[in-house]
This record gives C-alpha cells, sequence and structure tokens, in this order.
C-alpha cells in the first residue's frame, strides 16, 4: 500500500524576529505533502490502514467533530486504498452539510450522528460494542488517530528533514505527534508543543501515558527513550477552534510576508507562540529551529462566518 506524495519542503522563514533572537528558524511543510491526506494525518493514519489491510478489514470507522481534519483526511484515505468508511459525527445532523462533511460523502463515506452526551464514551468498550453490533466488523480508528499505530506513523515525521535541529515546535491536540517526534529525537535535542486546549497541561499525562505504553509495546522505535518535551500552554486563545482578531491578524501577515498559509485551530496557534517567545529571548542564541506544519488548511474553510465578523471590527 502506496500513497502518492510529494517530499514535505523544508523552508528557511527570513525573520528579522529570528535574526534579532539569533535563531535560524524552519519550517517543515507537511501541508503540501497530499491536496488531501496531508500534515500529520498520514503520519497517524499509515499504521492504522497497513494494520485494517493486514487484517482483512473492508470497512473503516472513525470519530470526530463536523469541522474535523481527521474526518476528512480518513474519508480521502479510504477512498484512495478501497475501505469504505464510516465517520461518527459530535452532535446533530445540520443541513446543508459544512464543506468538510460534504468533501467526505463525496470521498464515500458514510455519516452517522451522536449525541454529545454518546459521543464522549466514544473511547469505551460499551460505545465500541454498540458501533460493532450496529455496523459489523469494522476497524476502529480513535478520534484524531490517537492510538499507538498513530505514534508510530509521527515518529516518521522528522526523517522528512534533511538538517538537524536543536528544537522541534508543533501544534498539540491529542499529543500523539508530540510523542512520536519524542521518540523519534536524539539526546540534546528537545521537542516543544502549543497546546491548542485550553489548561493544556493536562496533556502532560497523556504524553506520558503514550510515550509508556509505546516503547512497552515492542513497536519499532528511532531510540530507546524519548528525548526531552515541554508543553508551552500560553497560546491558546481561550481554547479550541477559538481565535481573536490579534491571531486573525498574524496569521494573515505571516502569510504574505513569508508565504505560508497557516491553519487557525493549530498551525496558527503555534506560530504565533513562537514568534512570540522568540521576542522574549525564550530561544538560545544559535538555536536551530523547526516548526512542523501539521496542515488542516481545510478547516479555515469552516471558519469563514467568524472570519467574516472579525474583519468587520
Amino acid at each position: 500500500m502506496s500513497l502518492t506524495f510529494i517530499a514535505p519542503p523544508l523552508q528557511q522563514i527570513n525573520s528579522e524576529i529570528a535574526r534579532h533572537a539569533g535563531v535560524d528558524l524552519y519550517v517543515l511543510r507537511l501541508d503540501l505533502m497530499h491536496p488531501w491526506v496531508n500534515g500529520n494525518k498520514w503520519f497517524k493514519l499509515k499504521y492504522n490502514l497497513l494494520e485494517a489491510k493486514e487484517k482483512n478489514f473492508t470497512t473503516l470507522l472513525t470519530f470526530g467533530g463536523a469541522y474535523s481534519n481527521h474526518i476528512y483526511a480518513t474519508a480521502a484515505a479510504g477512498n484512495l486504498f478501497g475501505f469504505r468508511t464510516i465517520g461518527v459525527i459530535r452532535g446533530e445532523e445540520r443541513l446543508p452539510l459544512n464543506p468538510t462533511l460534504s468533501f467526505a460523502v463525496q470521498q464515500g463515506m458514510q455519516l452517522v450522528y451522536l449525541s454529545r452526551e454518546m459521543y464522549r464514551q466514544r473511547n469505551t468498550p460499551k460505545l465500541e460494542e454498540y458501533l460493532q453490533q450496529r455496523f459489523g466488523e469494522v476497524f476502529i480508528i480513535p478520534e484524531g488517530g490517537s492510538n499507538l499505530n498513530g505514534v508510530r506513523g509521527c515518529t516518521e515525521i522528522i526523517d522528512r528533514a534533511i538538517i538537524t535541529f536543536d528544537r522541534i515546535c508543533v501544534a498539540c491536540g491529542t499529543a500523539t505527534t508530540l510523542a512520536g517526534i519524542a521518540l523519534s529525537l536524539h539526546e540534546g535535542q528537545r521537542a516543544i508543543a502549543f497546546p491548542v486546549l485550553k489548561n493544556g497541561a493536562f496533556l502532560a499525562q497523556e504524553i506520558e501515558s503514550l510515550l509508556t505504553n509505546y516503547l512497552a509495546s515492542g513497536l519499532p522505535a528511532p531510540y530507546t527513550s524519548p528525548a526531552s518535551w515541554e508543553l508551552v500552554c500560553d497560546y491558546h486563545f481561550g481554547g479550541y477552534a477559538k481565535m481573536n482578531n490579534d491571531l486573525l491578524f498574524f496569521s494573515q501577515q505571516f502569510t504574505k510576508e513569508h508565504g505560508v498559509p497557516l491553519d487557525y485551530v493549530y498551525t496558527a496557534k503555534m506560530f504565533y507562540g513562537v514568534m512570540d517567545l522568540l521576542k522574549q529571548g525564550f530561544f538560545c542564541k544559535g538555536d536551530r529551529l523547526l516548526l512542523v506544519h501539521t496542515g488542516g488548511l481545510q478547516g479555515n474553510v469552516g471558519m469563514e462566518e467568524r472570519l467574516q465578523r472579525f474583519s468587520k471590527i
């Protein structure tokens, strides 16, 4: 099983802020790998799809919100590789479908809606049994691809960078990507994650659990212990999918100056945080920083009304 994608370019950012801080700044453009299955989503899905194929499953079932990048990518990947796909969507159906769910349906995904109360049980054996009874033998991928297969795929992300970096920065939702990256760095490198959820410090426990379980699983890892990592929790802008004029203006200006489009849910918050920390002298002079662009640009379409409202303020 293979997917044709371009090697993600490594783009240097010529920023006065970075020069003043004495730091070299690069972006790993995972957003350019494939038009539909890009960013960290391909890496999270890769080994889930391989396991499903090896075990002769014909149907993938996964979870997400109405604007989920994961739903979007799973629908596309399933179509590309000949799987039937079922998307379990949080909340009630709203018609007409938004662009994310419309795309998923176009790719052949069957949408199933669960109440928010029932959706919160998505990781429980009870709901899994209910779904298996309703849909038969399906290969279940957790929301966001957040399992050990997802971590395994994410250990391969930094292989795409052709030079060595001191600090690797990434936006953080489920912590799967951060865990995979931490397992792929050598001693002396450090991973820095920017949670996009409010009060994101709780993710530290999730990360430790993912790392512990992965190393105990016997799955391959570039190193026998993870590199050091930290969470920077001050740039969530109010919580998941929340934003304000500062973030909007920053994202638009960054795209204009450097030609790198940012998604408002994940990468814009991380990039904003990095540039702010550079001004504060957070990084050491001489550091070489890599910012991982995790894709998700399709989600910007779903925020059009909010963006239009902000632009009038």
